[in-house]
């Protein structure tokens, strides 16, 4: 379930990118295998990074290749209006999904979404694991700078971005004493939050 909640999000950034990287927000010109071709070690880095800060096992890892978002594939509208999270709407007719200002929107939305999804993921994973939170959080830095980079190549998403976002998103339903989470948790992600800060420099 952990490596699921890890690789579906980064899974999302991948299609993102891979339709970003074309410049014309056209769907037809989007090419998954060419995408993942030109940039394979900076994936194999990112899911190397995973790998180091969640302590997954080959049989969490290979979770990634099932799901079939790092192999070639076609990536539809259905897909960018799901990683969006439908922010954009329904418009009628749905062709009106297709136009590029619609999915530059969508690729836009679903990239911050997805990348707070992604640290969110990690972070309680990490937690989970033990992960010691000094070198976990730097693992996870180069983690969220690659995918931002690959995502959101006009720079407006960027790794201290996402921590604020993930924090003032998923800490207060966390550490608020009514959620039920286990003190050690708590104190787990207050580690993580402090070292994301140190490190990004965000306050």
């Amino acid at each position: 379930m952990l490596a699921r909640e890890v690789f579906a999000p980064l899974g999302g950034l991948m299609e993102i990118a891979a339709v970003s990287s074309t410049g014309s927000w056209v769907l037809p010109d989007v090419s998954m295998a060419g995408f993942l071709d030109r940039n394979g070690d900076r994936v194999l880095a990112l899911r190397e990074d995973v790998r180091a800060v969640c302590r997954f096992d080959e049989d969490s890892m290979a979770i990634a290749d099932e799901l079939g978002y790092f192999r070639d594939h076609e990536v539809s509208v259905a897909s960018l209006l799901l990683w969006s999270a439908g922010v954009t709407g329904v418009p009628q007719p749905l062709e009106r999904l297709e136009e590029p200002v619609m999915v530059r929107r969508m690729c836009r939305m679903g990239a911050d979404l997805q990348l707070v999804n992604v640290l969110q993921a990690v972070v309680n994973a990490a937690v989970a694991a033990g992960t010691d939170a000094g070198a976990g959080t730097r693992r996870i830095v180069q983690l969220l700078g690659s995918a931002s980079a690959l995502a959101d190549p006009t720079g407006a998403s960027t790794p201290e971005l996402v921590h604020r976002m993930w924090r003032v998103g998923h800490l207060p339903g966390i550490l608020d004493p009514r959620s039920g989470a286990p003190e050690a948790g708590k104190a787990g992600y207050r580690a993580y939050d402090q070292e994301l800060e140190r490190l990004l420099e965000t306050v």
